[in-house]
């Protein structure tokens, strides 16, 4: 995965446009699905639960679906784009400590998927204003600046892609 620049507006006003679209759709068809089932399966005892509760499943099961389907679609270039940032950065934080102990040892691919990950994190940050915990990935940033020069390497996070992550 390569970081990509992308407009903040944009990607927030689709984000927003995306989750209330998911909102809306999961509601509408749950409540829809459900009340069809009720009325053709009228239940003695009044509980309707298993149908409220179908209902919701298949919903979710056509909303994810229909996701799947829109995310090839142009307007949701950024929206997609941040989903598979969030996804490498989580692969990356679930190696974190053995990335972390290899790149102290010197290990080139360790600090290259470390610097990816501190340049995504604060791009993904930026997007949305999350900026709170900057101060503490400035402090790994300057941390893993310091191994760098440590061991006189050069990074360059274009040559990352998540295969490394298989060694650790």
């Amino acid at each position: 995965m390569q970081l990509q620049s992308i407009d903040k507006q944009l990607y927030r006003s689709r984000l927003n446009i995306v989750i209330v679209a998911c909102i809306v759709s999961l509601s509408v068809s749950s409540l829809a699905i459900s009340q069809s089932l009720i009325s053709f399966f009228p239940s003695e005892t009044g509980s309707h639960f298993h149908w409220n509760l179908l209902g919701v499943v298949v919903s979710a099961l056509g909303l994810g679906f229909s996701l799947l389907k829109l995310k090839t679609h142009p307007k949701m270039k950024e929206v997609v784009y941040v989903w598979l940032l969030k996804k490498e950065l989580n692969l990356i934080y679930r190696k974190n400590r053995k990335l972390q102990a290899a790149a102290e040892q010197g290990n080139a691919d360790a600090m290259l998927a470390l610097q990816f990950s501190y340049e995504g994190s604060r791009q993904l940050w930026q997007l949305d204003d999350n900026t709170i915990v900057m101060t503490s990935l400035n402090a790994a940033q300057s941390k893993l600046d310091g191994l760098i020069e440590e061991y006189n390497l050069q990074l360059d996070i274009s040559n990352y892609q998540s295969g490394l992550l298989r060694q650790f």
